[in-house]
């Protein structure tokens, strides 16, 4: 793995989960890990209620917008951690794959929302410890 690793969020509309994922790494580990999201299926708009809980907890992702999923943003990644996507994320040898199962917030109010960003939080901070690095 590279000095300054590349983790890639990857969830089917890019809209909930994996911004929710890709906030809070970029929060605790700032510029030392390089942080992407995709998705197989993007969306038009990042989930609002996503971004609502997120700010709860003082990140903003409102700069953040769904991206397509593609062959060279796996191939450039260390870390790529799937989120519901099942067979439509491609499989790039030598890459670390992880499947987190989180429960989709879309059509959620902030109440159904709220543990799936508390689950993230919680496996980020794990993450940021297997790859050695301090939380901000």
């Amino acid at each position: 793995m590279a000095d300054k690793p590349t983790v890639l969020f990857v969830c089917v509309h890019n809209a909930g989960r994996s911004q929710m994922a890709a906030g809070y790494l970029t929060h605790l580990a700032g510029d030392r890990v390089r942080v992407r999201s995709a998705g197989s299926e993007p969306a038009d708009q990042i989930n609002p209620i996503a971004v609502q809980a997120m700010a709860e907890d003082g990140i903003d992702i409102t700069g953040s917008s769904p991206k397509v999923l593609t062959l060279d943003a796996v191939e450039a990644s260390d870390v790529v951690i799937t989120m519901g996507c099942g067979d439509t994320c491609p499989i790039y040898p030598g890459k670390r794959y992880e499947d987190w199962d989180l429960d989709d917030p879309a059509d959620r109010g902030i109440e159904g929302v709220r543990p799936i960003r508390d689950d993230i939080r919680h496996r980020i901070q794990s993450l940021l410890s297997q790859l050695a690095i301090d939380p901000a």
